[in-house]
């Protein structure tokens, strides 16, 4: 039986063990330097004698007290206030944040890199002058325009990303069973969670700290309360356990134009989709570029409703609500405020659309969007709906809005067409039965054009 001790080899003085030069560790590796392994011979466990004999009773009694030692500095290590400390970074630059990871965690930090905007780590990551360390998710879907991105950016720094790939037998084995586009037809979380979240766990168990892309503005609904650090809510670092890896979102603050006002002006390689209208950029078959007046996260999982839009990397920022609607999780209590609250725009009851549906001979024709105050796609078209309700107002057309989310999903689902929030209909004067709008363009040219066709 053997007593192993863990300690950070820092704690370990030359004069107790021999030096030896060492090696960065890769993502994903064990550490074994990390523990010392103490035989029963030199130890009496429970008060009971060992069988051995030591040879050299000195050598042992300073291996004792080098573990005693080690013990007593175990004891008085410090804990850190991350919360604080991200208080106090709240007004930083993405270089000061970035700098102060990579101070902080040196080789036990990473940045992760999808091959989209979030190229602006790493330009930050040079620009401190610190070693830094990236790795990848390769899903074995990307865009081919990823991949020459990928090889850009490794000759453009001089690095070597860290690719993690996912299970080749849990590829084989759910491509067998369900063919190469199941995630059409069931959603994409399984393909994700075998793909991307298994990778990136096996990623994290290699560090103590990780640094990614998440801007406040990239989800009005989950993303808009991120910290610049942060402990981790979802998965485990090298050490195991809760609280064992450390989040950086250097870039929380900073709105996505100025993001690409840095990459210009920096002259930094980015990925040729984004001049094609993709901005949320993911696997080639779940990624495809967005129109005016759409959300940027419209460009993923558009078959889905807004809320099953996240794809487990950054699970935390999300929250389950009694009712099964995700919310935004804000220092840990859910918060939803209206939205459309435009003096133009009729909230319409359950009671109210069903009279509605039920005219066959209306005065004037009726725009009402189905949503959920949560969605952030609904919410990224609120100024849109308002400025459309204001147009019309005293027109012939009537604005309206039916919260369809919660206890009248199912209603709204199997009366009123809704498909994913959010869903627009467009009541004409002359006829009971509503007209979907099957366009994803709903700014407010678009949305009158189409009103002008059918009302």
């Amino acid at each position: 039986m053997a007593l192993a001790i863990k300690v950070s080899s820092s704690l370990i003085s030359s004069s107790a063990f021999p030096s030896s030069e060492l090696k960065a560790p890769q993502i994903g590796s064990l550490r074994l330097l990390d523990r010392i392994n103490v035989s029963a011979a030199s130890l009496s466990l429970s008060g009971k004698r060992s069988s051995v004999k030591p040879l050299n009773v000195q050598s042992i009694a300073k291996e004792s007290m080098v573990v005693s030692d080690v013990t007593e500095k175990l004891d008085v290590v410090e804990v850190e206030d991350f919360e604080e400390l991200a208080k106090k970074l709240e007004n930083a630059s993405p270089l000061e944040i970035m700098d102060k990871a990579l101070e902080k965690f040196g080789n036990d930090i990473a940045i992760a890199f999808s091959g989209a905007e979030d190229v602006a780590l790493i330009e930050y990551a040079h620009l401190t002058g610190r070693p830094y360390r990236v790795f990848s998710l390769d899903t074995g879907r990307l865009n081919p325009e990823t991949y020459r991105l990928f090889d850009t950016v490794e000759k453009h720094y001089g690095i070597r990303i860290e690719y993690m790939f996912p299970d080749a037998v849990e590829v084989q084995a759910l491509v067998r069973n369900k063919g190469l586009f199941s995630f059409y037809e069931d959603g994409h979380q399984e393909c994700c969670r075998i793909r991307k979240v298994r990778p990136l766990k096996r990623a994290l168990k290699g560090l103590r700290a990780w640094i990614t892309g998440q801007r406040k503005d990239q989800s009005p609904g989950t993303r808009s309360e991120i910290p610049v650090v942060q402990v981790d809510p979802v998965f485990e670092g090298l050490d195991g356990g809760v609280g064992s890896l450390v989040k950086w979102n250097p870039v929380a603050n900073v709105e996505g134009n100025d993001v690409w006002n840095f990459l210009r002006t920096m002259d930094v390689p980015v990925n040729t989709l984004h001049a094609a209208g993709y901005v949320s950029i993911g696997c080639e078959p779940c990624t495809r570029a967005v129109l005016p007046g759409q959300h940027e996260r419209e460009g993923r999982w558009w078959w889905e409703d807004a809320k099953a839009k996240e794809c487990g990397l950054h699970k935390g920022n999300i929250k389950e609500n009694t009712n099964g609607n995700a919310t935004a999780n804000v220092n840990g209590k859910s918060t939803v405020a209206d939205i459309f609250n435009s003096e133009n725009v009729v909230s319409l009851s359950r009671q109210g659309i069903e009279n509605l549906m039920k005219l066959e001979n209306r005065k004037e024709a009726w725009i009402v969007v189905l949503y959920a105050p949560w969605c952030p796609f609904c919410q990224a078209m609120e100024a849109s709906f308002d400025e459309l309700a204001d147009k019309l107002g005293g027109n012939g057309v009537k604005v309206a809005k039916f919260r369809a989310d919660g206890d009248q999903k199912e209603f709204a689902k199997k009366e009123l067409q809704l498909g994913s929030f959010p869903t627009i209909l467009v009541f004409p004067k002359n006829s009971s039965r509503p007209i979907k709008y099957p366009s994803e363009k709903r700014d407010v040219d678009s949305l009158t054009s189409f009103l002008n066709l059918v009302r």
